[in-house]
């Protein structure tokens, strides 16, 4: 557990990181720098969903294990990181005692800069989750290019047995910066649970095919809840996703996307998602001549 945690003027500080863009060199890859900095950015970014990684321990030293049981965090990426750029996460501390209860969260540079935006939540808070208030408006199918194919309320094929293996999640952990033990083998819960950008991954739906032409995408939005968690280790779960909105910025045009893992046997729920990727239009064949 990390011992550098830091409190001051209501807030919880994690220490400073600095994640490693293993990801460079990925052919068209927004994380590879050629690539990136032909759309304007500064070099191969760090997937948003990485810094995500940071808020479990501060997490665990509020509110122990349960935050993995029932627990949530909502967060915007507004600003993207480089290879070894210095991140910490910060937090909202919550009234003493408090069961449910939304805390402010966000991931900052050295330098002040915020990386990540949004809210935590611990059991069942009356406030809607910071992701949860942004409005979702779907833009006319004619001024979409990228993902012109691309309808909301599209329901994706279910996957009926979706594990995510050990296996997977040890390579998971070369790539983060606060790899704690239950991540490792055993847990509270039995066997290792998924860390945040993990289940990022187990929860994520592919609708990649349905773009037209090529194009460089990143991450805009992540939330994750534990409904009943946690998500755990070689364990088969059911999943079902679906397209909640498509839509269009000066830049970019985005895709909303919602869904959820069920215990195979109960059919309970034990965790959702909603994710926004973007589509950089700078980076399109299909916005060449304009």
């Amino acid at each position: 557990m990390s011992d550098d945690i830091t409190i001051k003027d209501g807030y919880m500080y994690g220490g400073w990181r600095a994640p490693v863009n293993i990801w460079q060199g990925a052919p068209g890859s927004i994380h590879t720098d050629d690539v990136a900095q032909k759309i304007g950015m500064r070099g191969g970014t760090i997937p948003g969903t990485i810094h995500l990684n940071l808020f479990p321990p501060l997490l665990i030293k509020l509110f122990g294990q349960r935050w993995f049981e029932k627990g949530s965090m909502s967060i915007y990426y507004t600003y993207a990181t480089l290879d070894r750029e210095e991140v910490r996460a910060v937090l909202e501390l919550p009234p003493e005692g408090a069961e449910n209860v939304q805390l402010r969260a966000s991931v900052e540079t050295p330098q002040g800069q915020t990386v990540a935006k949004g809210t935590v939540d611990i059991g069942e808070p009356e406030e809607v989750s910071y992701i949860r208030k942004i409005p979702l408006e779907s833009s006319p199918p004619e001024e979409l290019r990228i993902l012109a194919n691309m309808k909301p309320g599209t329901e994706l094929p279910p996957q009926e047995n979706m594990v995510f293996t050990q296996e997977q999640l040890n390579r998971a952990l070369e790539t983060i910066t606060d790899p704690i033990d239950w991540y490792k083998g055993s847990s509270p819960w039995g066997s290792s649970i998924l860390n945040p950008s993990s289940m990022y991954g187990a929860l994520m739906v592919d609708v990649r095919g349905n773009r037209v032409g090529t194009s460089v995408g990143f991450f805009g939005a992540t939330e994750l809840r534990n409904v009943n968690g946690p998500i755990k280790a070689d364990t088969p779960y059911r999943k079902t996703g679906r397209i909640v909105c498509v839509g269009a910025s000066p830049k970019t045009e985005f895709i909303w996307m919602d869904s959820e893992l069920y215990e195979k046997d109960s059919g309970k729920l034990v965790a959702d998602m909603r994710h926004m990727n973007r589509l950089m239009k700078a980076s399109s064949p299909l916005y060449q001549k304009d």
